[in-house]
């Protein structure tokens, strides 16, 4: 089997460098208004150059799948704000936490025009059939893959899609050396096993980008991802050894709806 560095290296290969990032996006990454706690996490996460490698455009209609805690939101939501539309669909977690509606109650002038939908397995019909330019996603692949209804989420997502229309998606990247869990239990899934499920819900794979990627973590942890920061799921226990190693190594793969 090809080890992970074997396979970070021919993947490069189709890696597409991100444009120039527009000044108003920049602005929605700079805004005071934003969590602290969020800010200290863009030097692994890259925002500006995650979302304009998806190709993000400020009149867009965007849809970002399972927000949770709003790290997405608080940037998206000002950059859509004015030319734009923006919708949150909510899953399970999002529901119970309410960080949205928190968000449009204190903020109003920022948050108010967000659009709320639900989405889970008893509720695909997010979006309009052929009505959505970009859907988002992040760090939510292995998430639908425990609750056994990847393909139905992405067949949807397929079908809320315009044709020619963009998925971007960002998950951990499992370890190429050992077999994928169908359920993804340790938070991990194999880049090739994402890229194949995808396509398979007729997506065609336009690029993938190397931005938040960590030779450090081997994909192999007591806790799975989780016990990387920022959860720390082991406490205090080697707490300065997985700090060292820092967030998991996650893909970036850019899908488009083959068109009909």
């Amino acid at each position: 089997m090809l080890s992970k560095s074997a396979f970070l290296c021919m993947f490069s290969l189709l890696s597409v460098a991100p444009a120039f990032a527009d000044p108003t996006l920049d602005q929605a990454v700079q805004s005071p208004g934003r969590s602290t706690a969020f800010v200290s996490r863009d030097v692994v996460r890259h925002p500006v150059e995650e979302l304009t490698f998806f190709g993000l455009k400020p009149d867009a209609n965007v849809v970002e799948i399972w927000p949770f805690g709003g790290y997405w939101t608080q940037i998206l939501a000002p950059y859509l704000h004015d030319h734009g539309t923006y919708t949150v669909a909510l899953g399970p977690f999002d529901l119970k936490k309410q960080t949205i509606s928190q968000f449009q109650s204190e903020h109003p002038e920022v948050y108010g025009r967000i659009k709320t939908t639900q989405f889970d397995s008893q509720h695909l019909d997010f979006a309009p059939a052929n009505s959505v330019d970009l859907v988002l996603t992040f760090r939510n692949m292995h998430n639908w893959m425990k609750a056994g209804n990847a393909p139905e989420m992405l067949a949807a997502i397929h079908r809320a899609l315009k044709p020619g229309g963009i998925l971007g998606i960002e998950d951990h990247r499992g370890n190429t050396t050992a077999p994928q869990d169908p359920q993804a239990k340790d938070g991990y899934v194999r880049q090739a096993y994402a890229i194949d499920l995808i396509q398979k819900a007729g997506f065609k794979l336009v690029g993938t980008s190397e931005i938040n990627a960590n030779p450090k973590d081997t994909a192999n942890w007591p806790k799975g991802v989780w016990t990387l920061p920022p959860t720390y799921a082991l406490g205090a226990k080697d707490h300065a050894k997985y700090e060292a190693i820092g967030e998991g190594d996650n893909f970036v793969l850019k899908f488009q709806k083959i068109k009909d």
